[in-house]
């Protein structure tokens, strides 16, 4: 089953390579969406796909990159959303 998931994440996820590593990882699980900077110092994540891989990547979103320092996740599931490719904004 398909599901579509909006998620904000905080702490150290500017500067540190984490839009383009999750669209790395996205485009790995074979997801869809974006990934863009919020001015607050967020980062904002829509994700589409295959619901066990959805969860996969809200597992990963937690970790991040390497020089990424994740304090909190808040995602929430929204209605199914297509996307062409995953992009990062």
């Amino acid at each position: 089953m398909n599901k579509s998931i909006n998620c904000f994440i905080s702490g150290r996820v500017q500067g540190v390579c984490y839009r383009m590593s999750t669209s790395q990882q996205a485009k790995i699980l074979g997801l869809t969406g974006w990934v863009r900077n919020l001015a607050d110092g967020r980062v904002e994540v829509m994700a589409s796909g295959e619901s066990a891989l959805i969860e996969q990547f809200r597992q990963w979103l937690a970790q991040g990159p390497e020089m990424a320092k994740v304090l909190n996740v808040e995602c929430r599931d929204i209605d199914y959303q297509e996307f062409p490719d995953f992009s990062i904004r």
